[in-house]
């Protein structure tokens, strides 16, 4: 049991946490900046825009991310030629499912502004791009941070699904852990209850987090 807490296997462990945080900080700033651009612009009153944007969301939906995953990484570099590696792969994936689903978050926490907000920022004599920066875009923010946070902690535990193509993550780390300390019968229920503690640490504050928003801007 002892050689399971070894340097060695900590530095590992840590290792494959340090990628599972690169491929989520990056998939989540790409998700926010896109998911806001598209959220925008599905909101606006242009049925070609919001047929695409829907079509585009119902789409990433449908297809189970594993899909998503072994298309990109073993069928990108067939047909297109590109040399994308695991990490780019799963960052690629993960950033197109979450601009759409932030994008789905985004006009909705648009749409439930009342109109006459708008009306109002007209009425004072801003044009409508400054209505919408001053007035309907703060109180949409404000709206979507909790939602957001919900996502946020989808995409992080979402990452696990990156070591199906061969990126060293936190749990594929552990996988090889396992292997190479199979005769010990307890060394599965160790290191994914390390796992599973690590994951909570990281997921559970952003959903303390969403509820604070939720109760102190309702």
């Amino acid at each position: 049991m002892s050689e399971l807490f070894s340097a060695n296997y900590l530095y590992r462990l840590l290792e494959g946490l340090l990628l599972t945080l690169e491929i989520s900080f990056f998939s989540i700033i790409i998700s926010s900046i896109g998911g806001l651009i598209f959220g925008i612009l599905m909101s606006l009153n242009n049925k070609i825009i919001y047929i695409f944007c829907r079509f585009c969301l119902e789409f990433v939906r449908v297809m189970p991310l594993i899909v998503w995953l072994f298309v990109v990484y073993f069928g990108f570099s067939r047909w297109f030629g590109l040399n994308l590696s695991a990490l780019a792969s799963a960052i690629l994936v993960f950033s197109i499912w979450g601009i759409f689903e932030m994008m789905d978050l985004v006009r909705a926490s648009l749409s439930s502004i009342p109109k006459h907000q708008f009306q109002s920022g007209l009425s004072l004599g801003l044009n409508t791009l400054q209505s919408y920066v001053y007035i309907i875009l703060p109180q949409a923010l404000r709206r979507l941070t909790p939602m957001s946070m919900n996502l946020l902690t989808r995409m992080i535990k979402s990452t696990t699904f990156a070591f199906l193509i061969g990126v060293a993550e936190l749990v594929k780390v552990g996988q090889q852990i396992i292997e190479a300390n199979h005769s010990y019968v307890y060394s599965s229920f160790i290191i994914y209850g390390l796992i599973f503690f690590i994951f909570f640490l990281l997921c559970y504050p952003l959903s303390v987090y969403s509820k604070f928003l939720e109760k102190k801007w309702s």
